[in-house]
């Protein structure tokens, strides 16, 4: 049996444990065994060992437990009724008026959450009862909240980011400042169709509401504070140098639990549950991180990555190529997999032929993410989908048709950073080699 085929049985297999129920990080063991069994005369024993130790032990994993912590604290606060309190006065008189708090709403959040469906789930919880209330069109409300809760996983700090870069050995700091201003473009994508889609359709917009006085509207800004002393704190202290990303974690939960006792939400009872959801959280991606580690070094040992690159390699496609087949994959696995199991599965296959393309590794980091969150708006295993659908109790593939719009913007961002890297490559420029 071939390299080829041998890398199509395991894949193969894969899939079949992995549809069979067992665990992610198991499944990832047992191929990584079989594989070694199959192709590498080593005892796979001293390789488990090593591997998941070097997964798990990098300090730059510190900060994700603590940023799914912060996550957790800031998820029993008012926060997101503030975000919703102190846009809406601001945004009568854009076209498409008060659907932009879901996507200006996603986009405030995400640096201080860093998880997708933590920012779908906070952001709907709050605007999707208001714009049903004020007659707004429930489908484009749906499906922009949809879409632009996938923006957690853009603006820093993002626990993706952190799960890709501990496996490919990259700098979290600066996937962190590579990743504002793609985050950035994809809201101005999203508020740009909203505003396009109710020009379109004025009929389908509700009557505008009274406009209040300016002292009103400076009163409800002021509620936008804390969320910003937040951002401030967090990505502040990583941009201006005076922490690390892991370091920025800690100011992070610090500020958060602040916040929550300020609001009166902070209690032993809420932090005890905040903790128990971070542990559990952090526990399950560090297990999925140690068994992806096992595979990506009995995938090394077989010689599969590397004859696998050279094969494509001699298919003789263009970098232009070799983007669009890795997308319509990550697209594919989306349908079937969380981000960051996309992440640890593909990543000791596919970095070699990311490398010999010649790709930035930060900027394919910043890829990466853009078509994970793809993946979270595809069904059946879109977990925007699935949070939207506790929410509103619409049908998960209902709710996929609404987000395609969305979807379709996030595939024109995926050209756009293709064509031009410098999106995502000019901000760390900038702020890190400029020191």
């Amino acid at each position: 049996m071939d390299v080829v085929q041998t890398a199509l049985v395991l894949i193969l297999l894969l899939f079949v444990i992995l549809g069979g129920g067992l665990w992610i990080a198991l499944a990832l063991g047992a191929i990584g065994f079989l594989a070694m069994a199959m192709k590498v005369a080593a005892a796979p024993g001293p390789v488990l060992a090593t591997s998941i130790w070097q997964s798990i032990a990098g300090w730059d994993l510190t900060a994700l437990p603590m940023f799914i912590l912060m996550g957790d604290i800031l998820y029993r606060t008012r926060i997101a009724e503030d975000l919703f309190a102190g846009l809406a006065p601001w945004l009568q008189r854009l076209p498409g008026r008060l659907l932009h708090v879901n996507v200006i709403g996603c986009t405030v959040f995400a640096a201080v959450s860093g998880s997708s469906a933590a920012t779908c789930a906070t952001i709907g919880r709050i605007s999707l009862p208001e714009l049903e209330k004020r007659g707004y069109d429930a489908r484009l409300s749906v499906g922009t909240l949809a879409g632009s809760g996938t923006i957690g996983l853009m603006i820093p700090p993002s626990i993706i980011m952190i799960v890709y870069a501990s496996a490919t050995d990259q700098s979290v700091a600066r996937l962190f400042i590579a990743g504002v201003v793609p985050g950035l473009m994809l809201a101005a994508l999203f508020s740009g169709f909203i505003i396009v889609w109710a020009m379109l359709n004025p009929d389908r917009m509700p009557a505008r509401e009274a406009r209040q006085d300016v002292a009103a509207n400076l009163r409800a800004t002021l509620r936008l504070l804390p969320v910003i002393a937040l951002i401030v704190g967090v990505i502040g202290s990583i941009y201006a140098g005076f922490a690390s990303a892991t370091e920025a974690a800690v100011v992070g939960v610090f500020l958060a639990i602040l916040l929550s006792a300020a609001q009166g939400a902070l209690t032993r009872a809420s932090l005890a549950e905040a903790l128990l959801s971070a542990t559990r959280t952090s526990c399950m991606i560090c297990f999925i991180l140690a068994g992806a580690a096992f595979l990506t070094a009995a995938m090394g040992f077989t010689g599969i990555p590397r004859a696998l690159a050279e094969w494509i390699g001699a298919m003789g496609l263009s970098n232009w190529a070799l983007l669009a087949a890795l997308t319509l994959f990550f697209v594919v696995l989306g349908c079937f997999l969380d981000g960051i199991s996309m992440v640890v599965l593909t990543t000791s296959i596919i970095m070699p032929l990311v490398e010999k393309a010649g790709f930035d590794l930060i900027w394919f980091g910043i890829y990466i993410v853009l078509v994970v969150e793809m993946a979270q708006i595809t069904p059946p295993v879109g977990f925007n989908l699935y949070v939207l659908q506790s929410l509103t109790g619409r049908n998960i593939f209902r709710i996929g048709l609404d987000a395609l719009p969305l979807f379709l913007l996030m595939v024109v961002a995926v050209a756009l950073i293709a064509a031009f890297p410098q999106i995502a490559l000019w901000l760390p420029s900038q702020m890190l080699d400029a020191r």
